[in-house]
C-alpha cells in the first residue's frame, strides 16, 4: 500500500505572508458576519411595534427571546458536528443560507407565535454560522496574525448592527406593516453564495480527516498565490510529534485537555451572552416601557451601536500585540462599569454615551474571544469544543430574558443593569484566575516565520 505523507498544514500556513487569498477570505466571512449581526437584533428592534399591533406584553417578548437562544444552542452544537463531518467551507455556506431563508420567512409572520418560531429557526442558523466562521478563519490564517484578521472581519461585519438599526428607525414608523422590511433586509445574506467558489476548504481539516491529497492540493494553490505576490517562501517548521490522537466526537469530553478549555470557555460565553443580550435585546423595550417613545428608544439604541465597529477595530489593534486573556479581562470590566452607568440615567446624552461605550468594548470583547477560543484546542477538537462552549453560552440566555423580565417587574429598571454588570464582572474574574495564556505560542510562531530557513521556493510535497 502506498504511503501518503502528512501535509504539515498548520506550519505551512503559519509561515505564509498575508495575500489576496487571505483578504478575499476575510471579505467573504465579513459579508456573512454583516448579515448575521444585521439579523441578530431584528426582533429586539421590532418588538415594541409588534407588542402594540398584536397585543403582546413583556412576557411574550421574553418567551420568544428565550426560545431563540435555545435555537442558538442547538444550531451551534449541530454546526460543530457538521463542520467536522462535512468541512468548514460547506458548513459555513449551509448555515448562512439557513438563517437567511428563515429571516425571509419572518416577513410573512401573522402573530407573535409564528414570528417566534421563525426567529428560533433563524437564531439556530445565526449561531451555527458564527461558530463555523470563527474556526474557519482560525485554521486558514497564520497564528501570529489570525487575531487581527478575525477582528477585521468583525469590523466590517459588525456594521450590520448600526446599519440595520438606522434602517429600522427610518422604516418601522412608516406604516403598520413596514417593520417587516427589517426582516427582508436580514435575508440578503443569501448573496454569500457569490463568494463561495473563491474560498478554499481548510487544509487543516482535510489533513485531520486523512484527506491528504486534497489538503496538499489546497495548500499548493494557496502557496502558489503567496509566492506569486511575495516571492519565494521560507521552509515551514517540521511538525512536532503528537501523542495519541483522540477520536473526534462527544467522547472527547473525557479528555482533560479538551474538557478544561470547554468549561472555561462556557463560562466566558455564558457571562458574555447574558451580559450583552441582556443589554442589547432589552434596551429598546425597557426604555419604551419607562416612558420613552418607541421612535426615540429605537433611535437612541441605533446611535449607541455606532460604537460597535470601532470596538472591533480597537480589538484588531491590541489582539496580537498583547495577551488576549488580559485584554478580555480589561474589556469585560469596562463593559460592566459602562452598562451600570447606562442604567442609572435617563438623560438622552448620557444614555447614548454609556450605550456607545458598552457597544464599543463589547464588540471588541467578542472579536478577542473569537480569536482566543479556537486557540485552546487542537484541530480534532476545535470545531466541537468551540461549538459546545458557544452553544452553552447561548442556551444560558434561554433563562436570561425571563430573569431580566423578573428583575424588571420585581425590582425595577436600574436593577436590570446591576445584574448585567455583575455577569460581566464574574466572567472577567474567572478568566483572570483560570484562563490559559496563548501569546507565547503566537510569538514562537511569528519568530519561526521571521527566521525561516532561508528564502527557498516552495514545491509540492511528494
Amino acid at each position: 500500500m502506498q504511503h501518503i505523507p502528512t501535509t504539515n498544514a498548520a506550519n505551512r500556513l503559519d509561515r505564509l505572508p498575508i495575500t489576496k487569498f487571505h483578504k478575499r477570505t476575510v471579505l467573504a466571512v465579513a459579508f456573512a458576519y454583516f448579515f448575521e449581526f444585521a439579523d441578530i437584533n431584528t426582533f429586539a428592534i421590532t418588538a415594541p411595534v409588534v407588542r402594540e399591533q398584536w397585543g403582546a406584553d413583556v412576557d411574550h417578548v421574553a418567551y420568544v427571546t428565550s426560545l431563540s437562544f435555545v435555537g442558538m444552542f442547538i444550531g451551534a452544537v449541530v454546526a460543530g458536528g457538521l463542520a467536522d463531518r462535512l468541512g468548514r467551507k460547506r458548513t459555513l455556506t449551509l448555515t448562512t443560507l439557513w438563517f437567511t431563508v428563515w429571516s425571509f420567512a419572518c416577513v410573512f409572520a401573522w402573530d407573535i407565535w409564528s414570528l417566534g418560531v421563525f426567529r428560533v429557526l433563524t437564531s439556530a442558523g445565526l449561531s451555527a454560522m458564527t461558530v463555523v466562521a470563527v474556526v474557519y478563519i482560525s485554521e486558514l490564517f497564520p497564528s501570529a496574525k489570525r487575531g487581527k484578521f478575525q477582528a477585521y472581519a468583525i469590523v466590517v461585519g459588525i456594521c450590520g448592527t448600526p446599519v440595520t438599526n438606522l434602517i429600522a428607525s427610518a422604516v418601522v414608523p412608516m406604516s403598520d406593516w413596514s417593520w417587516r422590511l427589517v426582516y427582508l433586509w436580514g435575508s440578503l445574506g443569501a448573496l454569500f453564495l457569490f463568494f463561495v467558489r473563491r474560498l478554499e476548504e481548510s487544509p487543516q481539516w482535510l489533513e485531520s480527516r486523512g484527506r491528504h491529497e486534497e489538503a496538499e492540493a489546497g495548500l499548493a494553490r494557496i502557496e502558489a498565490l503567496a509566492a506569486a505576490e511575495h516571492g519565494p517562501l521560507p521552509e515551514p517548521q517540521q511538525p512536532k510529534p503528537k501523542g495519541p490522537s483522540v477520536k473526534p466526537g462527544l467522547g472527547m469530553l473525557k479528555d482533560k485537555k479538551f474538557l478544561y478549555p470547554t468549561i472555561l470557555l462556557s463560562v466566558l460565553w455564558i457571562t458574555q451572552t447574558i451580559g450583552f443580550f441582556g443589554y442589547s435585546s432589552w434596551a429598546p423595550t425597557l426604555l419604551a416601557a419607562e416612558g420613552v417613545s418607541v421612535e426615540d428608544s429605537i433611535f437612541y439604541v441605533a446611535l449607541t451601536t455606532v460604537g460597535a465597529p470601532l470596538g472591533s477595530f480597537l480589538a484588531a489593534m491590541v489582539t496580537d500585540r498583547f495577551e488576549r486573556k488580559w485584554c478580555l479581562v480589561v474589556f469585560g470590566l469596562v463593559i460592566a462599569a459602562s452598562g451600570l452607568l447606562y442604567g442609572l440615567t435617563f438623560t438622552p446624552m448620557l444614555i447614548v454615551v454609556f450605550g456607545f461605550l458598552v457597544n464599543l468594548f463589547e464588540r471588541g470583547y467578542t472579536a478577542l474571544a473569537y480569536a482566543y477560543a479556537p486557540e485552546l484546542y487542537g484541530t480534532e477538537g476545535r470545531s466541537l469544543g468551540t461549538s459546545i462552549a458557544y452553544g452553552l453560552g447561548r442556551l444560558s440566555n434561554a433563562v436570561g430574558p425571563l430573569m431580566i423580565a423578573g428583575v424588571y417587574n420585581g425590582i425595577g429598571y436600574q436593577a436590570v443593569f446591576m445584574v448585567i454588570a455583575g455577569t460581566w464582572t464574574l466572567g472577567a474574574l474567572v478568566l483572570a484566575l483560570f484562563g490559559p495564556a496563548t501569546r507565547r505560542r503566537r510569538l514562537a510562531a511569528e519568530a519561526a516565520e521571521t527566521a525561516g530557513t532561508g528564502p527557498k521556493a516552495v514545491t509540492s510535497t511528494p
